[in-house]
């Protein structure tokens, strides 16, 4: 199991210094999110910086066409030779409509035509005529002087992000890779994720053990109270603002706390945001996040995501190298740990 930095939007410089300290300190890899700043131009970055593996987790997809999607990650895909993955992801229909000024509905359906219409363009790349004639996206021309030309690494693979069965099914029959949402227990994983990403992976004939699952998970360490509650507090923050969207509240239902999502929009709505955290107590909490001291944590998050995490995400290690680039050593001290612990057994031995 790979373990990974989750990266939110900063200076090009700053993408490159985080990288070259998380590639020392030990991790496998940068996931990039894409918020305010662009998700692409931080890979470009990170990827010049170090030979970490590069996801973007995820970019924005109905915001671009195909075509431009699939010339960017080609680029990356040479660039990292072959390190990088391209996940994608719908945003909300607010942010689609009324910030980027694109067309959203339907998405679930919209993005898996997106997934096809990438590829084909991979597809083109390489050699082969550009002809995707679809619902939402019709392709047809590349000049060979608007072509990037073949590249010694080939088509990066596109994972998808997927909350709902229908989502998690789809991913399961089109996607290389599975993005989880952050707000994830092991409830939901066992009882959503894995069963819907079989049956479509089912559907497409597919081994839904070759589907690479991106696991974000928020890690809460420290060998003290005082160390530990910051990251707690930032934890119960971060699950309250996720619960408060609709489409959500089933992963507070699996857990026999229906009403959590009502409630936390009724505070939200009311603009209190110490009144969301508090709905969150640290029962509610404890299904959401791997708390243990530093020695102890690589067994914890081992135990709880070795059978369901291809590359496990720890949310906050970013968030530590920007508030004090000297911490990254611990976390990444961790990230080898579970690494070395999870690697498949030497035959040899």
């Amino acid at each position: 199991m790979d373990v990974d930095v989750m990266v939110t939007g900063q200076p090009l410089h700053a993408v490159q210094e985080l990288a070259r300290d998380a590639e020392q300190a030990g991790f496998s890899g940068l996931v990039v999110t894409e918020a305010g700043r662009t998700a692409y131009l931080s890979c470009a970055a990170a990827a010049l910086a170090g030979d970490l593996h590069i996801s973007t987790g995820v970019a924005v997809a109905f915001a671009r066409s195909p075509m431009v999607t699939a010339q960017v990650a080609w680029e990356l895909a040479e660039t990292t030779r072959g390190r990088f993955r391209l996940g994608l992801g719908t945003q909300v229909r607010a942010h689609i409509e009324r910030r980027y000024g694109a067309e959203f509905d339907p998405p679930g359906p919209r993005l898996r035509e997106y997934v096809a219409a990438v590829r084909a363009c991979f597809d083109a790349f390489g050699g082969q005529r550009l002809d995707h004639d679809g619902e939402f996206y019709r392709l047809s021309l590349l000049p060979a002087m608007w072509a990037p030309g073949e590249i010694d690494s080939g088509p990066p693979p596109i994972d998808v992000a997927a909350v709902n069965p229908w989502m998690l099914r789809m991913a399961g029959e089109v996607a290389d890779g599975l993005h989880v949402h952050p707000l994830n227990t092991p409830t939901y994983l066992a009882e959503t994720v894995e069963p819907n990403l079989a049956e479509g992976a089912a559907r497409a004939g597919r081994d839904p053990a070759g589907i690479v699952r991106l696991v974000p998970c928020f890690a809460v360490p420290g060998d003290t109270e005082e160390e530990r509650r910051p990251w707690r507090n930032l934890a119960r923050m971060q699950v309250a603002f996720y619960g408060s969207t609709p489409n959500y509240a089933f992963v507070f239902e699996q857990l026999g706390a229906p009403e959590t999502t009502s409630r936390l929009r009724e505070r939200q709505k009311a603009g209190d945001l110490g009144g969301m955290a508090e709905l969150i107590d640290d029962e509610l909490l404890g299904h959401f996040v791997v708390e243990a001291g530093w020695d102890e944590l690589a067994d914890a998050l081992v135990a709880r995501y070795r059978h369901v995490a291809d590359r496990l995400i720890l949310y906050f290690a970013g968030l530590a190298w920007d508030r004090d680039p000297t911490a990254l050593g611990r976390w990444g001290e961790v990230a080898r740990e579970v690494r070395e612990r999870t690697a498949p057994a030497d035959p040899a031995q």
